[in-house]
């Protein structure tokens, strides 16, 4: 894999700055666009690892059919973007630079700690904001977790790394869990985790599941170090209510996570508009007003218009 420095310029035009994430699979920059002087995210990957296990130029094909369907994304609520270029021997997608944090770092940085349920309903009603439409487009994340929501300063939830991770999950379905640590199977489906069948949104609405069960009770689904019983775990364990974890929230929101959290399918909400929908009772005034008013509810692709970040309890 090519190795990049601090400096280096891509395609000459975007230079690469200070390193803001990494994996087994690449890296995500810090970087400039210098012919429009604004700062970017810029993530490289090697082709050598998308090419496993299928053929180096099928995996090329597959990332510029990907990078295509995910810059033809218009939404508040997920990162946009700009170019990507496979020359060489490194595919790089160029996307919008988020001020903002991640989930994981509320999560890690707070530990034991817990969102309001009116923070938490808002975070999770802006991911399903941003899902609808994906879905709408006939994508799927496929590897929605802390890591990949950027809550913004001024409130906006971000789901970062659509394209690329839809082209690495297609690839091995169990590569996560073989390749990389707990994070990256944190809020993995079962029906991801066990590559069978064709995966759709509900996969991603597990994902939302996990994530606002984390939000509401201060803990994960499946609290363990170690990335096989964890798979395990989201495979054939049931999933925790949110009450027994000894959090007081509404029974109909707990119900929501049981919902989502289901092992099946075909058990959980038909799609992101029905879980938005679901959550409007619960968003920080006067969103729930917008959401139910005229009788009939919120189009969920329209972001918030008093978008609310999240709030620790």
């Amino acid at each position: 894999m090519q190795r990049f420095l601090p400096g280096d310029v891509l395609r000459d035009r975007y230079r690469l700055g200070t390193v803001l994430g990494r994996g087994a699979m690449g890296q995500v920059w810090e970087g400039r666009d210098l012919h429009l002087d604004r700062p970017v995210a810029v993530k490289t990957i090697a082709v050598d690892l998308l090419a496993v296990p299928e053929s180096r130029a099928g995996a090329v094909a597959r990332f510029r059919r990907e990078a295509r369907a995910a810059a033809c994304l218009d939404h508040a609520n997920v990162a946009t973007v700009f170019d990507a270029s496979d020359a060489g021997d490194v595919c790089c997608l160029v996307m919008e630079l988020i001020s903002g944090t991640t989930l994981e770092y509320l999560f890690d940085g707070q530990p034991d700690e817990r969102f309001g349920v009116e923070s938490a309903a808002a975070v999770a009603a802006q991911l399903c904001s941003g899902l609808s439409a994906v879905h709408g487009a006939g994508l799927v994340h496929r590897d929605l977790k802390p890591q990949n929501v950027m809550v913004r300063r001024d409130g906006i939830v971000k789901i970062l790394d659509f394209g690329l991770v839809k082209l690495l999950a297609d690839t091995d379905p169990r590569l996560t869990m073989t390749g990389e640590g707990v994070g990256n199977i944190q809020c993995a489906s079962p029906e991801l985790l066990s590559g069978q069948g064709v995966l759709d949104g509900r996969s991603d609405l597990y994902a939302v599941g996990c994530l606002l069960y984390h939000m509401v009770t201060g803990m994960p689904v499946f609290p363990t170090s170690r990335p096989a019983e964890l798979a395990s775990c989201h495979l054939a364990s049931p999933a925790p209510r949110v009450g027994d974890a000894g959090v007081d929230v509404p029974a109909a929101l707990g119900e929501l996570v049981a919902a989502l959290l289901e092992k099946r399918p075909e058990d959980r909400p038909s799609d992101a508009a029905e879980v938005y929908v679901a959550l409007a009772p619960y968003l920080p005034a006067p969103v729930p007003a917008l959401a139910l008013s005229g009788g009939r509810p919120e189009d969920p692709r329209r972001p918030f218009l008093l978008p609310q970040g999240p709030g620790l309890v």
